[in-house]
C-alpha cells in the first residue's frame, strides 16, 4: 500500500512537472515560491499570521504568476497534448479552479473592510495592523480550506488514495521544487526561456 502511494506521488509530481513547467521563468518563480513557502512553514510554529502573509503575498503570487503569465498554452509538442486536454485531466487546481481560489483570496480583505466583524467572527479591527492580522487569519483559513476542499472532492471524483496523494504532493511541493528548479534562474539569465531537458526526459520516461 505504501509502495503504491509513493508511486502515485511520483506520478502526480512528474505529470505536474512535464505538463505545466516548461517555462524557465515559471520554474524560477517556483524556486522563489518554494523558498518562501519553507520560510512560511517554519513561521507557522512562531507566528501563523506572518506565515499566512508570506505564503499568500509572496509564495502563492509568484507561483501562480508563473502559470498564468509565462507558461505556454499552445499545443504541447513534447507531451503531444493540447492545453485543453491538460486542463481537463489536471488532478489538482487547473487554471479555472485557480481563478476561483485567487478571487476568493483577493476579495476577502474587501469583505473584512466592509464588515469589520466578518459576520460576527472577529472583534472589529481598530488599526491597520489589526486589519492585516485579521486578513492573514482569513487567508490562512482560505489556504487550508482550499487544500481540504479539493482533497475531499478527489475522494468522490477519483478515489481516497488520489486525494491523499495530491494533498501530500501539495504540502511537500516546496521541497521538491527547490530540487527541481534551483538551476532555472541561472538558465534564465543565460537566455534560456524554455527547458530543453523536458523533451529528452519525456521520450525516455
Amino acid at each position: 500500500m505504501i509502495k503504491n502511494f509513493l508511486q502515485e506521488l511520483r506520478t502526480q509530481r512528474w505529470d505536474d512537472h512535464r505538463y505545466y513547467h516548461h517555462s524557465r521563468i515559471n520554474q524560477s518563480l517556483h524556486f522563489v515560491s518554494a523558498a518562501s513557502f519553507l520560510f512560511a512553514y517554519a513561521m507557522l510554529f512562531f507566528d501563523p499570521v506572518v506565515s499566512a502573509l508570506v505564503g499568500w503575498l509572496v509564495s502563492m503570487t509568484t507561483r501562480q504568476a508563473g502559470h498564468f503569465f509565462f507558461e505556454p498554452r499552445g499545443y504541447d509538442h513534447v507531451n503531444q497534448a493540447t492545453h485543453e486536454h491538460k486542463e481537463e485531466i489536471k488532478v489538482g487546481y487547473n487554471l479555472q479552479r485557480k481563478v476561483v481560489l485567487m478571487t476568493i483570496w483577493s476579495l476577502s480583505p474587501l469583505v473584512l473592510y466592509l464588515d469589520p466583524t466578518l459576520f460576527g467572527l472577529f472583534t472589529p479591527w481598530t488599526s491597520s495592523a489589526d486589519f492585516m492580522r485579521q486578513v492573514a487569519k482569513i487567508w490562512l483559513a482560505v489556504g487550508i480550506g482550499g487544500l481540504l476542499f479539493r482533497t475531499v472532492h478527489l475522494f468522490f471524483i477519483r478515489d481516497v488514495e488520489t486525494g491523499l496523494v495530491w494533498m501530500t504532493k501539495i504540502l511537500t511541493d516546496p521541497f521538491s521544487d527547490l530540487k527541481l528548479y534551483y538551476k532555472a534562474p541561472l538558465a534564465l539569465m543565460k537566455g534560456e526561456l524554455i527547458d530543453p531537458g523536458l523533451e529528452k526526459h519525456v521520450k525516455h520516461a
